[in-house]
């Protein structure tokens, strides 16, 4: 069942099972939550056209997601408004249902041809998938819509570094940056007798769920396709010229703010590559476009392999490369200049302005600038009583407050701070030989008092 409009090795089944008589195809969203460049989309509609049947798109609203509370729902249920209505534009019925995600798949699809699913990478989505195509009666189809280049044709294994996936992406990079083509559904799906939840008033519909409340909302950002491409629109009008000078410099705000919009699935990687190639070397410079290129492509698809070649273990201590885990075990008793619990380091309470400053800005925003990121995660391995305990304090607090947070760049990110994909450095205390991020390095390399500034103008 290949597509001439998307690549084969985008398209995966996931069990022998056959196309059935039935009533509609369904498309069951769950991690590409947009309704443009959508790969699995895309390839839903060709497949409803060609058996001459309407597509019905269905998403399962579960309560209590894996660490997820009220702030993550908010901007998810955001972005599904959007994509709701975004569909109804293109006569394509999306209905939202309360149940866990399979569940809901499974349900809907009783009287389905064919079922068309996309990818996720984590262990929990992926035994959903599994499930689903074992229980459902006719065949699923999985459809690679959140990376460039799929995760198999990149590499069969875990790659060590960035510099050894870095030349095997680049090997399929043009192959990938390729344009997808919308599809005009034949049949218009709107007036199937579906049901679902209503997202008109999403303060109303979270109230019904069973959430953590403890972190709210945010207000600086909103979830959505529409405000994803506004938000990269004023970036590449008005700060990618000075992306790669300023990236790394936490009191600027010459990022894109996509990592969020990354997360959900409310814009497409593919998109947003071609989006920055496009910008022209000749007006925002070249050197700009690699290193965004880097990040987007070489940086996250990194974390994409480990978590998928690191299924069992991916958010723990464990899955840290043995020179790390040795080298943090010798300095595991090591005496430390601060200790904090771990209600301090979220209440910001340290004698370190710089770092109180970047848990300020994750608590309120959702968001921290992403080479503070880094500092962060270095002091909370400095301040805890032992690396295992520092390691899951990190991996907590970054799943808690982060809008992009309990993904796999954030398991990659937080496995970084404590060795993976990095090399031996000079040993120290505490860190072994794992690399050292200080105060004084801050100072030298950016302007932190400006950041500290500049976070406490955002939070007034």
């Amino acid at each position: 069942m290949a597509s001439k409009l998307i690549s084969d090795e985008r398209i995966q089944p996931l069990n022998d099972k056959t196309v059935q008589d039935g009533q509609h195809v369904l498309y069951w969203m769950q991690q590409s939550q947009r309704a443009e460049d959508n790969h699995a989309l895309e390839y839903a509609i060709q497949q409803a056209n060609d058996l001459g049947l309407p597509l019905l798109v269905v998403f399962g609203l579960m309560d209590d997601y894996p660490e997820a509370n009220l702030r993550h729902y908010t901007f998810m249920l955001e972005g599904l408004q959007d994509t709701q209505q975004a569909l109804k534009r293109r006569g394509i019925k999306m209905v939202v249902q309360h149940g866990k995600p399979d569940e809901v798949a499974i349900k809907n699809a009783h009287e389905a041809a064919l079922v068309v699913c996309d990818r996720g990478y984590l262990r929990h989505q992926r035994a959903w998938r599994e499930n689903v195509a074992n229980e459902v009666p006719c065949q699923v189809v999985q459809v690679e819509s959140d990376v460039v280049v799929p995760v198999e044709t990149t590499s069969n294994k875990a790659e060590y570094a960035a510099r050894t996936i870095r030349p095997k992406i680049h090997k399929h990079l043009e192959d990938f940056l390729v344009e997808l083509t919308t599809t005009p559904l034949e049949n218009a799906s709107l007036e199937m007798d579906v049901s679902g939840l209503d997202l008109s008033d999403i303060a109303a519909l979270t109230d019904t769920l069973k959430l953590d409340r403890s972190v709210g909302a945010v207000g600086m950002f909103t979830g959505g396709t529409t405000q994803a491409k506004t938000i990269l629109r004023r970036f590449l009008d008005e700060k990618f010229a000075t992306y790669d000078d300023n990236r790394n410099q936490p009191h600027t705000d010459d990022v894109s703010h996509m990592s969020k919009y990354l997360h959900f699935g409310q814009i497409s990687p593919v998109y947003l590559a071609m989006q920055i190639r496009e910008a022209g070397a000749e007006r925002v410079g070249k050197e700009n476009i690699d290193s965004y290129i880097e990040e987007l492509t070489v940086r996250r698809e990194l974390a994409m392999n480990f978590v998928y070649f690191t299924p069992d273990n991916y958010d723990s201590f464990d899955c840290l490369p043995n020179w790390a885990q040795k080298t943090l075990g010798e300095h595991d008793d090591d005496a430390r200049e601060y200790l904090y619990d771990q209600q301090q380091l979220e209440d910001a309470e340290t004698h370190d302005e710089y770092w109180n400053a970047a848990m300020k800005e994750m608590r309120y925003t959702g968001y921290m600038h992403n080479y503070m990121r880094m500092y962060w995660g270095k002091k909370i391995l400095e301040w805890s009583p032992n690396p295992r305990e520092a390691y899951r304090r990190t991996l907590d607090i970054n799943n808690k407050y982060f809008l992009d947070g309990r993904d796999p760049n954030s398991f990659g990110n937080v496995a970084w701070v404590f060795g993976l994909h990095d090399r031996a450095w000079t040993e120290r205390a505490v860190y072994g030989k794992v690399r050292y991020m200080a105060a004084s390095g801050l100072k030298r390399k950016t302007k932190p008092e400006q950041y500290v500034a500049k976070v406490e103008e955002l939070i007034r």
